[in-house]
């Protein structure tokens, strides 16, 4: 199985879609009060639509694998993730560009997502590292990182430019094969308390 390839993953949570404009509206919603961290990259309710089509590029080029995170116990899209730096000889690939409602923190949602993601990487295209990467500000996302069980590589010092011209340390984790089995129990774990 290829990393880059479309295809929709769901358990009892999420389904992760193919990310298309027909996700837009419900996006859009998912997306207000999301745009006040000047250290995260979710798009204003109406950029919302532009977002959809830079990550369709990116996907046309093999570079990102784009999904549009369902909740299914409402129906509705709330969020965005991928697969992204996607290196398919060397069996490598960053999850990121990943948001979520503010409703919907908190809850399976993004435990449910990373546990499909995570397992479609490992166990159906034989990833050799799955790699996670946020702002070195965005405490709340490096918690998140760190409670899947990722261990830190190391920091990338002013690796990015942001769009208000700051400059971003890029703080890197990742995950290998052989620490997926304790990382997949301690999603699964988590995940019980919301059955």
């Amino acid at each position: 199985m290829q990393l880059a390839t479309p295809l929709t993953l769901e358990n009892s949570f999420v389904r992760l879609e193919p990310l298309a404009l027909d996700h837009a509206a419900d996006l859009a919603v998912a997306a207000e009060g999301l745009e006040s961290a000047w250290y995260t990259s979710v798009p204003r309710p109406d950029e919302v639509e532009a977002e959809i089509g830079r990550r369709l590029e990116l996907s046309a080029s093999g570079w990102m694998n784009p999904f549009a995170v369902r909740r299914l116990d409402t129906g509705r899209a709330v969020g965005m993730t991928t697969f992204c730096d996607i290196d398919q000889p060397n069996r490598h690939v960053e999850v990121g560009y990943t948001w979520i409602a503010r409703d919907a923190q908190g809850t399976a949602v993004n435990p449910a997502a990373k546990l499909l993601l995570l397992a479609h990487a490992f166990e159906a295209c034989d990833a050799i590292a799955v790699e996670l990467r946020t702002h070195f500000h965005n405490r709340q996302s490096r918690a998140a990182i760190e409670r899947l069980g990722a261990k830190q590589d190391g920091i990338l010092r002013n690796q990015r430019i942001g769009p208000d011209g700051s400059l971003r340390d890029t703080v890197v984790f990742s995950i290998l094969p052989h620490e997926w089995p304790t990382v997949r129990r301690g999603l699964e774990a988590r995940l019980e308390r919301f059955a």
